[in-house]
């Protein structure tokens, strides 16, 4: 996720996430367990089951804007056998819920966002399970975001998921995802991936799309307004596709100017991860000044225009926080740090020297502010999973990794991490140790220094190797 304006910027494991922390709540049975173990956020998700697919449908007419009709099937595997579970689900009225075809035995609401279900049958341990949710009311504000002429896009993060349908809303559960969603005809629906068939019938649209690499919940969207869309592909095929609000900026030079995002991007982290890329622009909500963006996957998601600095953060996300997802929210810095580094590479890139204009520039306006580095990088505390401090202390510290260990370890680092945890959650001390494999160095007074510690690094550690000679200037 970008900052908002205002504010200065300067493999898919044999035992999944999922699993492993429900194998962790040995004390509380997985049918029972109401949150999947975040330490931020304990009652997100279910560590019960892991999803495997999101089978979301909608309904939604822009001149009845406090109304959505939902019918969602999530698939899911057991973890353990399930006399009942939850799933993650704000407002709305159920109508019904059936497992496996069969009717729940019985269905209720609790706490902030719980669906509690209640199958006719045990699950066994090991068994996939379909549960199909019926529902209809009005979405939640948290996600789900009215445009000013009735359309709807939905944002947000940590949670947006929730706002309009039901899920296992943790990065550590990913899954595919399968969107259908019908509006009126001269509306456009746009969602994650590929599109599927459009039908139009009795005055109605149906827009189909599906995104077949693993996602989190948070990554995933629906934009309805009256787009102008756009249909290109990167140098190796990939199809590019950027939907334009009516009165968003639609800008030829910044939209060419994503391809060469993408292509460089790509040369740093690797190939591009998913089967589709592009964005979605729209031009402001009813209650949002519009002023950020969201790595919504294979389609980020821009106010009011596209242009360089806010796609190289949000494209970096793609391998950076969609491909490779955080294990839980205290590894935020796997998301934001690289994706707000990415704007300084972007910007070396177009020839800035970021030694001195960035690195030396945001050092000095702030090395006598305490404030400024006392927010740990890993583990920052619950509330700052997304502080600003992950982003300008968060890129100052990949480029003092870069100059420590050498242009070619760095971003050997950068493209193994993005090869070996592909489409899987991973955490901040994992990044850790695969730098200090790959350079060969003892990194733990670095990252202990800049990841772990709450004061200014020691000199050492904030002129290291190339950066030395800025610490005698």
């Amino acid at each position: 996720m970008r900052r908002p304006l205002s504010r200065r910027r300067g493999t898919t494991a044999v035992l999944t996430t999922t699993t492993a922390l429900a194998l962790a709540l040995t004390a509380v049975p997985a049918s029972a367990a109401t949150g999947i173990g975040d330490p931020y956020f304990p009652d997100d998700g279910n560590s019960g089951y892991d999803v495997t697919h999101y089978d979301v449908r909608i309904a939604y007419d822009p001149a009845r804007t406090d109304h959505l009709d939902g019918d969602t099937t999530v698939t899911a595997r057991a973890v353990g056998a399930l006399d009942r579970f939850t799933l993650d689900l704000k407002g709305f009225e159920v109508a019904s819920v059936t497992v496996n075809g069969a009717p729940a035995k019985s269905f209720s609401r609790s706490g902030a966002h719980k669906l509690a279900v209640v199958p006719a049958h045990r699950v066994a341990d090991g068994a996939t399970f379909a549960v199909r949710v019926k529902y209809a009311g009005k979405p939640d504000a948290e996600g789900w975001h009215t445009l000013k002429n009735g359309g709807a896009d939905v944002a947000g993060e940590p949670h947006s998921a929730t706002s309009w349908y039901p899920s296992n809303d943790h990065p550590s559960d990913k899954a595919t995802f399968a969107l259908t969603a019908t509006v009126p005809e001269g509306w456009t629906a746009i969602g994650n991936g590929l599109p599927g068939p459009t039908t139009t019938e009795g005055g109605r649209t149906t827009f189909r799309w599906h995104e077949d690499k693993p996602m989190v919940t948070y990554a995933s969207t629906v934009a309805i307004d009256k787009f102008t869309v756009h249909r290109t592909k990167m140098p190796d095929g990939t199809p590019v596709i950027t939907a334009y609000s009516p009165s968003a900026v639609i800008d030829a030079a910044a939209e060419a100017q994503q391809g060469d995002v993408l292509t460089f991007l790509a040369s740093k982290f690797g190939p591009y991860p998913f089967s589709s890329a592009g964005a979605i622009v729209i031009d402001g909500t009813v209650d949002n000044d519009g002023a950020s963006a969201l790595e919504t996957q294979s389609r980020p998601t821009y106010h009011y225009a596209l242009y360089d600095v806010s796609a190289a953060h949000e494209i970096t996300h793609q391998w950076f926080g969609d491909s490779v997802s955080i294990t839980d929210w205290r590894d935020g810095c796997l998301n934001e740090c690289f994706a707000q580094y990415a704007n300084q590479l972007w910007e070396e890139h177009n020839g800035s020297k970021i030694d001195t204009s960035f690195y030396a520039a945001l050092v000095d306006e702030n090395k006598d502010d305490p404030s400024y580095w006392s927010t740990k990088l890993y583990d920052p505390g619950p509330g700052k999973e997304l502080d600003p401090a992950l982003y300008d202390k968060g890129s100052l510290m990949l480029h003092a990794l870069r100059r420590t260990v050498g242009d070619d370890a760095f971003f050997d680092t950068l493209r193994r991490w993005t090869r070996d945890h592909a489409y899987g959650n991973a955490s901040f001390p994992q990044f850790e140790a695969l730098a200090a494999e790959v350079s060969g160095k003892d990194l733990k007074g670095f990252f202990d220094a800049w990841a772990h510690g709450t004061t200014i690094p020691p000199k050492q550690y904030l002129y290291p190797g190339g950066l030395a000679a800025l610490g005698h200037s």
